[in-house]
């Protein structure tokens, strides 16, 4: 890349009348960016993976996100979805299970924690993701076909700062176009992209730096027919597409982003391989005081004048308090054998938004933590009816009897509209381990069926820090299979984590 690199934004007013009132954003204008560099990159499998560096390890941890809290009150009776009662084994089969990723032996200059562990499956690979590494997978067996290495060599070559480090970086596939998408920050305010050319994730890739006026931090992307979507947190919450079309040819491309004035905004994602319906926009979420907020993003790529953000629609669900309310929501999960306590998390919805349309029906499904009394649960929902006025199908909050806590989950839904939920679990007799449930469309509405472990907790952490996200996500090939990664340790202590990716489907799904 030759020259320096020059960042243009182009500010376009939109007709604010042919919106009803209300429906604006808290910015009703529209901000265009151009990339300010492009480029298709050397065959992954071809960038040499740099030796680990020489000395004892340099470790950092990741700040939390220092969000404003949700404006509920303690509920003064218990969840009115609360599930404590399990009875039902999940009706699943295993598929596979294999070790991912651990502290310290991804190549990167520092290592850190929490690992924000990512990942996502493609057609025959997968791709797990961490602070700051990744290395691809073969999905059935678990062997390395490239990797550890770190975020950066996606950039290799690329110039600017996307080549030297990325940060929050975070994978998945798009099930439509048969691509893989990495996505980051970059210094001087830069999210970095990378697509792949085919759906070989070792193959080559087509590379994307786009500038915006602040730090683009805790960003999350959502795929959809029109655009990839993200959020980017900073003075409030940014909400951008990037011009899908034209990134998966490689050529010249665009984002376009309104500002909104709230926080821990999700894009939703498309699983499946049924589109929405035509015209049909991306829906974003957060959470509000006992209740959802949404919007829809409608790009128009042509005529950006036209593009719009309408809402948010306030869809009430049932009462709730964050995981945590009452007390410090950032040292507030219980370990066994110590008086550290973990960070929560519960003040925003976790990754992903995922977003299903079954025909007769779209979907979406989306879980956070909730505070059930002396422990955490995982509040879960369905929002159908998206495109006109959300309704909600069903909720429940998951937290069988016992001691324990269930936070950091992630969900997702197969063709069948079955539900998987993966989720980290510690509590005073317990070290953070690894479990998921589930349910199929013939359960109680609202209810989840028996909970398996994929690994035992061997150990308590030293510090608060334990993640920002974890990562369900479903086969393309069979969009039955779900694969679940999330971290856990081997022992007490820090900067030892390890991960567990574990894939598995529901015995009616073929």
């Amino acid at each position: 890349m030759g020259g320096p690199m020059i960042c243009k934004f182009f500010y376009v007013a939109l007709v604010c009348s042919v919106l009803p009132s209300a429906a604006l954003a808290a910015n009703a204008r529209v901000i265009v960016t151009r990339a300010l560099h492009h480029d298709v990159s050397p065959a992954l499998r071809n960038i040499p993976i740099p030796p680990a560096l020489p000395g004892p390890p340099r470790h950092r941890i990741h700040e939390q996100e220092q969000w404003p809290r949700i404006g509920n009150s303690p509920l003064r009776g218990p969840d009115p979805v609360l599930q404590t009662d399990v009875r039902n084994p999940l009706p699943i089969i295993d598929v596979a299970k294999f070790d991912g990723l651990d502290c310290c032996h991804n190549n990167t200059p520092y290592y850190w924690e929490p690992p924000d562990v990512n990942g996502t499956v493609g057609t025959t690979q997968y791709m797990q993701i961490v602070n700051e590494g990744f290395a691809v997978f073969d999905k059935q067996k678990g062997n390395i076909l490239y990797g550890p290495a770190p975020d950066h060599l996606f950039w290799t070559g690329f110039g600017g700062p996307c080549q030297d480090d990325v940060g929050d970086v975070i994978a998945q596939f798009d099930k439509l176009a048969r691509r893989w998408i990495v996505l980051g920050f970059g210094a001087d305010n830069n999210i970095c992209l990378a697509v792949s050319v085919s759906s070989d994730a070792t193959g080559a890739y087509y590379r994307y730096a786009f500038a915006y006026g602040s730090f683009p931090d805790y960003p999350k992307l959502g795929v959809w027919p029109d655009g990839y979507y993200l959020s980017l947190n900073f003075s409030g919450t940014y909400v951008c597409a990037l011009h899908r079309a034209a990134i998966l040819q490689g050529r010249d491309a665009t984002s376009q982003c309104f500002q909104l004035g709230y926080y821990g905004v999700v894009p939703s994602d498309l699983d499946g391989t049924m589109p929405p319906p035509r015209g049909a926009t991306n829906y974003l979420a957060t959470l509000s005081s006992n209740s959802l907020n949404f919007w829809q993003f409608h790009v128009n790529w042509t005529n950006p004048q036209n593009s719009r953000l309408s809402g948010p629609v306030n869809l009430a669900v049932p009462a709730f308090s964050p995981g945590c309310n009452s007390g410090d929501p950032a040292n507030c999960i219980p370990q066994k054998g110590t008086t550290q306590k973990l960070d929560s998390l519960s003040y925003h919805m976790m990754y992903r938004l995922a977003y299903r349309n079954f025909g007769d029906h779209q979907s979406l499904v989306a879980t956070h933590a909730v505070d059930v009394g002396s422990r955490v649960g995982e509040r879960w929902y369905e929002i159908r009816n998206p495109g006109a006025s959300p309704v909600l199908y069903q909720a429940g909050t998951y937290a069988p009897k016992g001691t324990s806590s269930r936070w950091m989950g992630s969900i997702g839904m197969d063709k069948n509209g079955d539900i998987a939920l993966g989720y980290s679990v510690s509590g005073s007799a317990v070290y953070p381990a690894i479990h998921y449930t589930g349910r199929v469309p013939t359960d109680s509405l609202g209810t989840m069926e028996g909970e398996n472990a994929v690994q035992a907790g061997l150990g308590y952490h030293t510090i608060n820090r334990w993640g920002d996200y974890t990562d369900m996500t479903i086969d393309p090939v069979d969009d039955c299979t779900f694969y679940y990664t999330n971290e856990y340790l081997p022992n007490s202590g820090a900067f030892n984590w390890m991960t567990k990716i574990n894939a598995f489907r529901f015995e009616g799904c073929q």
